[in-house]
C-alpha cells in the first residue's frame, strides 16, 4: 500500500551527511580502501544517531507507526546518499545518459514505507536493457557497505522484463513487486516497471491473487498455531497479527487497484469506523513490534513471557485489581488481534460480493444459477447459500434480535457454513444485544440448545465469539475474552481455553476420546444431566481476573446465569458446586497420596455422591485437556481413575471395614502364595522384608517384580541396583532404586534425575527390615518409541548408581547438566509452605509451591533430611513455571510433627531454600552414600516397623 512521502529532518540532517561524504570523497580521492573506511564510519554515526533519536521519538508519541516511518525513512537516505556517492566518486558514473542508469527500489514491508528496527531490508536493483560496465560493481559496492552497517539485506538484480516474467510463475516474486517503491536512481525505470506490472500481471488476475494469498494465509496460521490465542503470539506471522493485514493490504491494492487503504472508504469496502479499526489495530501491532525490537536488539517476532512484562511498562500499563498490567496488555493484544480477524472477515465477504458482480458474461450467469440460495426449512429470516447460511434480507436482526441467536442455531441443526456477509452484519448488528434479549425465554432456549448440540457446538461457539455474540448475550463472558494469564502453565486466553474444554466433552460424547479416555467415555452416556455438565464446562473459569478466588466468583455467577438458562433450582446448584470445586480433584490427585485412606475420605466426604463424582471427574478431564499441548497427559489419567476408584468404593460403601494389620497379614498372604516357585524358607524371609506400609500400598503385580529384583540383586551380590520399565499408556517411566537405606536418599536420587533432565512426578519410599530402601520414582515419558525411552530410563539409573556409590559428585553433575531457564525467570512466585496434621491419620503433610528450578527436588529433601524428617512419599506437580510438591512426612521415631516452634523451624528453613537464598545444608550435599550413622538408620528401621 503506497504510503505519502513524509520527511523525518529531526531523525538524519541529510545535507550533512553528504557534505561530510564530499570530504571524504577530496580527502582520500587516490585511496579506495581508507576512503571506503572512513564511508563507513560516516554511515554507521549516522545510522545510530538516527535510530537512537527514532527510539526517543517514539518513547515519547509511542506511535507504532510512525516509529516504522521514521525507521524506514532513514533507510531510505542511508541508501539515497550512498547510491549518489558511489556512482558519482567510485564509478565516475554521474554524467552517465539516463538510458543506462539503474534503479533502487524497496520492495516487500519496506516498500510500504515501514520498517522495524530490526527487520531485513529489501532491495530491488532494476538494470536497464542496456547496462553500463559499471552497473553491478557499483551494486556489489553499495551491498558491501550495508552488509558492513549491520543491516540483513535481501536484495535481487533484475531487469523489467526478468521482473515480468518471474511474477508470472512465482506468486512470491509478485507480491514483492506489488509493493515496489522507487528509492533513488532512475525513476522512469522504476515508474516503466509499476506501469507494465499493473497492465501485463495485475490486470485480470485477481481472483487468482487473493486465493492464492488467503491459502499462504492458512498455511502460515497452521505453522504458527492456528489460534490468534496463544499465550506468546508471533506479532508478525500470528494469526491476528501484521501480516494478516499485510494481506489485505495485498489484496486491496491488487483487486481494487488502490493507492492508499483510505480509498477502501469511498469504494465502500469498510466502512469509517471498520477503517479507523483498521488503523488503530495497525498502529498498535506496529508499536507492540518496535519495542520487541528495541527491547531485545534483534528482530524478535515471538511475544514471549520475558519481555511481555517489559514492553507492557514501556506501554504505560497499570496494574488493576485481579489483573497485573501485563495481562492487561495481553489482553488489549488479543482484542486487537481478534479485531483483524472480524476485518478480515469483512474484507473477504466485500471481495466475493464483488467477484460475482465482476464476474463476465454466461460464467457469470453461470455462478450466479449455481450459487442461488435455496429455503431452509422452518425459517423464513435465513436461506443456504451454496452449504452457507445467509440472510433472505437485510434487516432480519432489527426486525427481531432473537434472529442474532437463531442465526447460529439455524447453522447448527443444519450443519451449514457461515456466509461473510451474513457474519459482517451479525458484527454491524451488536448493538441490537440489550438486557430484553439476554432475559428473553426464547434467546436463552436457543443458546441452551447451541451448547448442548450433539454435533460440534464448540465451532458454533467460536463463531458466536469471533463476532461478538457471546460476549454481549453473556457479559460475563466477555470479560474474559481475551484475558491472558500470565503463567507458562496456560497455553491459551481463558475464553479459548473455555470453548477448547466445551470441545473436549463434546468430543468424549460423541466417542471420539475412547482411547485416550477410556473410564470417562465410559462414564459420559450415564450423565443424566448433560446440560448442567456442558454449562459448568463453559462457565468454569468465567470469573477469571478477579480479585476473589475464580471457583468462589464463578459459582456466583453460575447462580445467577443458570436460571436465565432455563435451569432448575437444583441444576442451578449442581453447576455452581461443579464450578466451585473445579480444581479439587485435579488437587487431591496430583498432590496427596492416593494411598493414604484419610485422603479418599476426606474427598469423598466433599463429593458426597457418586453422581457428583462422575461430573466432577469429567469436568477435570476437561478442563486439564484444554489448557494446551502437553500438559494432558498418562499419569495424570492414572492418578484421576485411581482418585475416582477409591472414592467410588468409599460412597458405594464397599471400603473394607478391616483392621489395617488384617489387611497387612492378608497382603503378606498373597505375596507368598505368588511366589511358589521359591523354597519355603526363602519366601518367608523375603515376605519378612517388608513392612505394613509396602504391602499394603504396592500393587501385588509390582510386589513380584520387586520380589524377582532383589533376589537378582542378592544373587550378584550388589548393594546398589536400579530397574526400570516404561508406561506408554500413562506417558511414565518408572525407576526403582535398592540401596542401603540413608536419610539423604531421596536427595541424591532426585538430584541426579535433575541432572539428566527426568522430571519426577511422584516418588515412594519404603525400607526394609534389613536396613535397605526401596524407592520407586515415576518420571514424564521423553520418547513416544519404548526403545528410546528404556534406554534413557537406564542411563539415568546409571546416573543413580554413579552418585549413590560415590564415583560421581551431586553438585559437580547437577552444575554441569543444567541451567536455569530463562523463561522462568519472567515469573515471581511466593514461597509459600502448608504444614498439615488434619490430611493424614499417621503423617504430618508439607506442602510446598514456588518457581520451579532444577535441582529444587533435592535441594527441598536436603532440608527435610537435615531436619531429621523421615519422607514416605513424595508428590510432585508441575504447573508451567511453578511447583508444588506435597512430602508425607513423620519424626525419626514415626511420629507426626506436632510442635509449633519445630514447625516454624521447618518453614522457614524450607522458604529460604525456595528463594534460592544461602543455606549451609545445601553446602553440606553428599558426594555419595557412605555408611549411615547407626542411630539414623536403626531409629529410621523403627519407625518403618512400628507402622
Amino acid at each position: 500500500m503506497g504510503r505519502h512521502e513524509t520527511s523525518f529532518p529531526e531523525i538524519l540532517d541529510v545535507a550533512a551527511l553528504r557534505a561530510k561524504c564530499d570530504f571524504i570523497a577530496s580527502a582520500h580521492a587516490e585511496q579506495r580502501e581508507p576512503m571506503r573506511q572512513a564511508l563507513l564510519a560516516a554511515f554507521k554515526k549516522a545510522n545510530v544517531a538516527g535510530r537512537a533519536k527514532a527510539r526517543e521519538l517514539f518513547a515519547g508519541d509511542g506511535g507504532g507507526i510512525l516509529c516504522a516511518e521514521r525507521i524506514s525513512w532513514l533507510q531510505d537516505q542511508l541508501i539515497t546518499v550512498l547510491h549518489d556517492f558511489v556512482l558519482n566518486e567510485i564509478f565516475d558514473a554521474a554524467n552517465a545518459p539516463p538510458a543506462s542508469r539503474i534503479a533502487v527500489a524497496a520492495v516487500g514491508g519496506y516498500g510500504r514505507g515501514t520498517l522495524a528496527p530490526g527487520s531485513d531490508i529489501d532491495l530491488l536493483f532494476l538494470l536497464p536493457v542496456k547496462k553500463a560496465v559499471w552497473a553491478e560493481p557499483a551494486i556489489e559496492f553499495m551491498l558491501y557497505i550495508l552488509w558492513d552497517l549491520g543491516f540483513k539485506v535481501g536484495h535481487a538484480t533484475r531487469t523489467i522484463e526478468d521482473c515480468i516474467r518471474l511474477s508470472r510463475a512465482d506468486m512470491t516474486i509478485r507480491t514483492a513487486i506489488l509493493e515496489t517503491r522507487y528509492i533513488c536512481g532512475s525513476e522512469v525505470l522504476a515508474a516503466e516497471l509499476e506501469t507494465r506490472f499493473d497492465h501485463e500481471i495485475v490486470r485480470n488476475t485477481g481472483p487468482d491473487f487473493i486465493a492464492a494469498k488467503l491459502a499462504e494465509r492458512d498455511e502460515r496460521h497452521r505453522k504458527a498455531g492456528d489460534t490468534r490465542y496463544l499465550v506468546e503470539p508471533n506479532v508478525k506471522e500470528g494469526k491476528g497479527g501484521l501480516r494478516d493485514l499485510h494481506t489485505l493490504f495485498w489484496i486491496a491494492k491488487y483487486f481494487y487497484r488502490v493507492k492508499d487503504s483510505a480509498d477502501l472508504v469511498k469504494l465502500g469496502v469498510l466502512s469509517r469506523t471498520e477503517y479507523k479499526l483498521f488503523q488503530k489495530a495497525e498502529d498498535f501491532l506496529w508499536a507492540v513490534r518496535c519495542h520487541m525490537h528495541f527491547q531485545t536488539g534483534k528482530a524478535e517476532e515471538r511475544l514471549s513471557f520475558d519481555i511481555q512484562r517489559e514492553i507492557a511498562e514501556a506501554l504505560g500499563y497499570h496494574d488493576h485489581p485481579g489483573l497485573s498490567a501485563v495481562e492487561r496488555f495481553m489482553k488489549h493484544y488479543f482484542l486487537v488481534a481478534k479485531d483483524v480477524g472480524d476485518l478480515t472477515r469483512i474484507f473477504c465477504a466485500a471481495l466475493e460480493d464483488q467477484q460475482a458482480k465482476d464476474a463476465p458474461g454466461l460464467s457469470g450467469i453461470i455462478g450466479r444459477f449455481t450459487h442461488r440460495s435455496r429455503k431452509i426449512a422452518g425459517t423464513l429470516d435465513f436461506v443456504d447459500d451454496g452449504g452457507r447460511i445467509a440472510l433472505a434480507s437485510p434487516d432480519v436482526f432489527k426486525r427481531d434480535p432473537v434472529n442474532l441467536l437463531r442465526f447460529f442455531h439455524i447453522a447448527d441443526i443444519n450443519n451449514l457454513e457461515f456466509h461473510p456477509a451474513a457474519l459482517r452484519q451479525v458484527t454491524r448488528s451488536l448493538g441490537l444485544i440489550k438486557p430484553q434479549l439476554r432475559e428473553s425465554e426464547e434467546a436463552n432456549r436457543l443458546f441452551l440448545s447451541i451448547l448442548t448440540s450433539r454435533r460440534k457446538p464448540e465451532l458454533i461457539l467460536r463463531r458466536m465469539n469471533e463476532a461478538g455474540v457471546l460476549g454481549r448475550f453473556i457479559p460475563d463472558f466477555g470479560k474474559i475474552v481475551s484475558m491472558m494469564q500470565f503463567n507458562m502453565y496456560h497455553h491459551y486466553t481463558v475464553d479459548e481455553h473455555l470453548l477448547r474444554a466445551v470441545d473436549v466433552l463434546s468430543r468424549v460424547e460423541r466417542g471420539i476420546e475412547e482411547d485416550a479416555h477410556p473410564l470417562v467415555a465410559k462414564l459420559m452416556p450415564g450423565i443424566e444431566e448433560r446440560e448442567v455438565l456442558y454449562v459448568a464446562v463453559l462457565l468454569h473459569d468465567i470469573a477469571k481476573g478477579r480479585p476473589e478466588d475464580h471457583s468462589v466468583a464463578g459459582a456466583k455467577v453460575a447462580r445467577r446465569l443458570c436460571p436465565r438458562f432455563g435451569l432448575t433450582p437444583k441444576q442451578t446448584e449442581l453447576v455452581a458446586w461443579l464450578i466451585d470445586e473445579h480444581l479439587t480433584m485435579s488437587m487431591v490427585a496430583q498432590t496427596r497420596d492416593l494411598n493414604d485412606r484419610k485422603t479418599i475420605v476426606d474427598f469423598a466426604e466433599r463429593v458426597q455422591s457418586l453422581d457428583r463424582l462422575k461430573m466432577l471427574l469429567i469436568l477435570t478431564v476437561c478442563d486439564i485437556r484444554a489448557v494446551g499441548p502437553g500438559v494432558w497427559n498418562g499419569w495424570k489419567g492414572q492418578l484421576l481413575r485411581t482418585l475416582y476408584y477409591e472414592t467410588e468404593l468409599l460412597l458405594s460403601g464397599g471400603f473394607s471395614e478391616l483392621s489395617r494389620k488384617e489387611r497387612a497379614a492378608h497382603a503378606a498372604t498373597m505375596l507368598s502364595d505368588a511366589l511358589t516357585d521359591w523354597p519355603v524358607s526363602e519366601r518367608e524371609a523375603y515376605v519378612r522384608l517388608h513392612y505394613q506400609p509396602y504391602l499394603l500400598t504396592v500393587a501385588l503385580e509390582d510386589q513380584i517384580r520387586h520380589a524377582r529384583f532383589i533376589r537378582e540383586a542378592d544373587a550378584a551380590g550388589k548393594a546398589l541396583s536400579t530397574m526400570v520399565r516404561t508406561h506408554q499408556f500413562h506417558a511414565i517411566t518408572e525407576i526403582t532404586v535398592l540401596s542401603p537405606d540413608h536419610p539423604r536418599l531421596l536427595t541424591v536420587i532426585a538430584g541426579a534425575c535433575a541432572a539428566a533432565g527426568a522430571n519426577i512426578v511422584d516418588a515412594q519410599i519404603f525400607t526394609t527390615s534389613d536396613g535397605r530402601a526401596l524407592d520407586t520414582i515415576l518420571v514424564n515419558r521423553e520418547f513416544s518409541v519404548d526403545g528410546d525411552e528404556t534406554r534413557r530410563a537406564a542411563s539415568i539409573g546409571k546416573l543413580i548408581e554413579d552418585v549413590l556409590s560415590g564415583r560421581k559428585r551431586l553438585p559437580e553433575v547437577i552444575a554441569s547438566r543444567t541451567k536455569v531457564k530463562k523463561r522462568n525467570k519472567a515469573f515471581t512466585v511466593t514461597p509459600e509452605v502448608t504444614i498439615s496434621n488434619t490430611l493424614s491419620n499417621k503423617f504430618t503433610v508439607i506442602e510446598v509451591e514456588c518457581l520451579d528450578r532444577p535441582g529444587l527436588l533435592s535441594e527441598i529433601t536436603a532440608v527435610l533430611s537435615d531436619l531429621s524428617l523421615d519422607i514416605a512419599s513424595a508428590h510432585i506437580t508441575t504447573f508451567g513455571e511453578k511447583v508444588i510438591d506435597t512430602f508425607y512426612i513423620t519424626d525419626l521415631v514415626g511420629q507426626k510433627v506436632t510442635s509449633e516452634n519445630r514447625q516454624m523451624n521447618i518453614a522457614a528453613r524450607l522458604k529460604a531454600v525456595m528463594a534460592d537464598e544461602a543455606d549451609e545444608v545445601r553446602d553440606r550435599m553428599p558426594s555419595g552414600i557412605i555408611a549411615p550413622a547407626a542411630g539414623t538408620s536403626s531409629a529410621q528401621r523403627t519407625t518403618k516397623a512400628e507402622t
